[in-house]
């Protein structure tokens, strides 16, 4: 990468958000010069400069498999310790707060969830209280108040005294949102929470994050494949390739025809009214 390259990367990678009216906006996770890489990796998977989830705002993360999203979010939920850098939560290092201290500020839904098929739905929302209790302490009031929350939010109350194993996937799905839910996080970070769903259930999990943003005020960061989707749910985009942020800011800014080939490999047509639209015409040759 040459030098016009590199301090154009750090300009997009520094920009802040500002509000309609030039104040900046306050940022609920922030990422600072981090390098990620795995003990089984030789290399750097992720080299970010500098990375904002703005507060109270929904932020996707896109850019093709292979591109560090799910390393990213990894490191910002605490479950990979950056080789450099620091990730910092409302201003306290990551570092700073003890495993039940974090799931008391943080929520995270990762693509590796346990198989507890005879497990109730809702006994499993249930577990999403365990940060608010001590060992030795009974369900409270409050638990159960969080818990009706979530699987009202979530919209299964229908299937709450099913087993995970009787259910469809979009389904379990909405049942593991409900019980990130229950921990009542004012932070959010979902790992593909939509993939291998169909598109119902895809637009059901979505439009449960977006009115959980809406009527909680909770910042959420989710990982998603289809940057139609990501456009019209998310406030801001960070779009990611090659494990190195390509740009972020609002959609109708991040989303662009220059941007769907680079970072996609896609010739799209971009059109923005009435509202921002992505039509994909054909994949573009030389593209791993």
């Amino acid at each position: 990468m040459d030098h016009t390259r590199q301090e154009m990367d750090r300009e997009r990678e520094q920009k802040r958000i500002t509000d309609e009216d030039g104040v900046a906006v306050e940022s609920a996770l922030v990422g600072d010069d981090l390098e990620l890489s795995y003990p089984t990796s030789e290399e750097t998977i992720v080299d970010c400069a500098r990375l904002d989830v703005p507060e109270g705002a929904v932020t996707a993360l896109v850019g093709p498999n292979g591109s560090g999203k799910s390393t990213l979010l990894k490191a910002l939920s605490n479950h990979l310790e950056p080789e450099a850098g620091t990730v910092r939560i409302h201003d306290e290092d990551l570092e700073s707060f003890s495993q039940k201290e974090l799931a008391r500020e943080l929520g995270v839904l990762s693509q590796e969830n346990d198989s507890l098929g005879s497990i109730t739905v809702e006994d499993l929302v249930y577990h999403g209280r365990y940060p608010h209790r001590g060992f030795f302490d009974g369900v409270s009031d409050e638990d159960h108040e969080a818990v009706e929350r979530a699987i009202e939010l979530a919209g299964i109350e229908h299937i709450r005294s099913a087993e995970l194993g009787q259910l469809s996937g979009g389904q379990k799905q909405l049942a593991w949102i409900a019980m990130v839910l229950a921990q009542e996080t004012d932070v959010l970070l979902l790992d593909e929470p939509t993939t291998f769903l169909d598109v119902h259930h895809q637009f059901r999990v979505l439009e449960t994050i977006r009115q959980l943003n809406e009527e909680k005020g909770v910042t959420v960061a989710v990982i998603l494949h289809d940057i139609s989707q990501a456009a019209r749910f998310a406030d801001y985009l960070i779009a990611m390739c090659d494990g190195e942020l390509y740009d972020w800011g609002p959609p109708e800014e991040v989303v662009t025809e220059t941007l769907l080939a680079d970072v996609f490999g896609v010739e799209a047509t971009v059109r923005c009214e009435p509202e921002l639209q992505v039509l994909p015409k054909r994949a573009l040759p030389n593209r791993n």
